[in-house]
């Protein structure tokens, strides 16, 4: 029996799969794949059509919906939605160092390499198979998702009505480095942006960049805070609303005592809250892989900012956070992490990733595709979006600089409605 369950305007049916690690040897280990289908109350004895969504990432969960609202609210109207928690994540036999601590760092190492998008979307296909049968579905992705999105189009377009990207489109051929170097500038500017902004915020972060030098700071996970990790807050001010958040955790993070200056326990807690690299590994492990096609990444974020020294922080010159990069240091400072180690340093060296696109089979994509573009985004680089829209059939964008990366989250039900709209050459609102 599946489980259904009652939420603010909706009705939610639990479904688990269970799916090949590998598509190569179908027989050999399997794990399991949760998806959880959502409709509107009116609609849940009607026949409606699928829409599934690709989350974010690599390495997260599906979006846990309280009540109806955002973009599903809109997909609702006319769709069952599907939250697929991709493979790993979530309740997807999900991937931790306890969960693989029985594997030595090359069974890790190979293991993880079976969770880019490649078998994201075999996973998709072969649940549309057992859901709907013959059925076309749509599909709708973010950030990372759309890369998922535009894989689906390559792999498999026979099984897709419509398709949605929200900063998502991802280069077809461009390497990491390149995606790294353009990657930087933009979190340059964000920089630029948030210090103008809040004209003492330099000032909070490099007493607080000072303190934690001069002190042995412990976080709420244990961990000692560096300035390294510091910088890491940056991932969040090229978010909406971000940047705020980034703020008023600095406005109060350091506190004066009667044995003296101290970092505030709150700043210590809500700082973990912020970044998702010991609950989410997932994202740090194959996050630059998501670039690669017969090519290692051998690091390239770190390995690209020494190309921008204004980064590698000092007290006589500014503060700087970084952005979306994954160092290898991480897995010697987050405790969730560290156990990895070696099997993120093989992930590293891995020379021989499959290829994710194939510019002819997308060129002459008939599936009707709208993407939303945004102009400012820091994650994913706009020219490079351009390029690839340029190069996919059957594509039409809507460029803006309204929203910042995560808009589909702020205005998703204004976003997807623009979007449909477009995919079906209906008058915009």
């Amino acid at each position: 029996m599946i489980p259904q369950l009652t939420f603010a305007g909706m009705v939610a049916h639990k479904h688990t799969f269970t799916l090949p690690l590998d598509y190569q040897q179908p027989n050999g280990e399997s794990i399991n794949v949760f998806a959880r289908e959502l409709v509107s109350p009116e609609n849940q004895d009607k026949q409606l059509p699928f829409i599934v969504f690709f989350q974010g990432g690599p390495g997260f969960g599906a979006v846990r919906p309280a009540a109806t609202g955002g973009w599903i609210k809109r997909a609702l109207q006319e769709f069952r939605v599907l939250l697929l928690d991709q493979r790993g994540t979530g309740l997807s036999t999900p991937v931790s160092s306890a969960s693989l601590s029985h594997l030595n760092s090359a069974q890790q190492s190979q293991y993880l390499s079976h969770f880019r998008a490649d078998n994201i979307i075999r996973d998709a296909e072969s649940i549309r198979q057992q859901l709907v049968g013959d059925d076309k579905w749509s599909i709708l992705g973010q950030s990372f998702g759309g890369f998922c999105v535009l894989k689906y189009l390559n792999d498999a377009p026979n099984g897709v009505e419509e398709a949605y990207i929200t900063g998502g489109i991802p280069s077809l051929n461009r390497s990491a480095d390149e995606v790294y170097q353009a990657t930087y500038q933009r979190v340059i500017a964000k920089n630029n942006d948030f210090f103008s902004r809040f004209t003492d915020a330099q000032e909070l972060v490099k007493a607080l960049a000072q303190h934690i030098s001069d002190n042995e700071v412990r976080l709420a996970t244990g961990e000692q805070l560096t300035v390294e990790m510091l910088q890491l807050l940056g991932i969040n001010i090229g978010m909406e609303q971000g940047p705020e958040s980034v703020y008023y955790l600095l406005e109060h993070a350091l506190i004066t005592t009667a044995s003296g200056t101290i970092v505030n326990p709150l700043f210590l807690a809500h700082f973990c809250q912020l970044l998702d690299y010991n609950t989410n590994p997932i994202f740090a492990l194959l996050h630059e892989s998501i670039y690669c096609q017969q090519s290692a990444s051998n690091w390239s974020a770190h390995r690209v900012r020494q190309q921008y020294p204004q980064f590698n922080y000092s007290a006589d010159k500014p503060f700087l956070f970084t952005g979306e990069m994954i160092y290898p240091w991480m897995f010697e400072q987050f405790n969730n992490l560290k156990p990895l180690n070696e099997a993120a340093a093989m992930l590293a060296e891995k020379s021989d990733w499959p290829m994710l696109y194939q510019p002819t089979n997308l060129a002459e994509n008939k599936v009707p595709v709208a993407a939303a573009i945004y102009s400012e985004d820091m994650f994913v680089e706009m020219r490079y979006s351009l390029e690839t829209a340029a190069k996919v059939g059957n594509l039409k964008y809507w460029l803006t600089s309204e929203y910042e990366h995560n808009g589909i989250r702020m205005d998703g039900e204004h976003i997807l409605d623009r979007l449909i709209a477009i995919n079906r050459g209906e008058n915009l609102r």
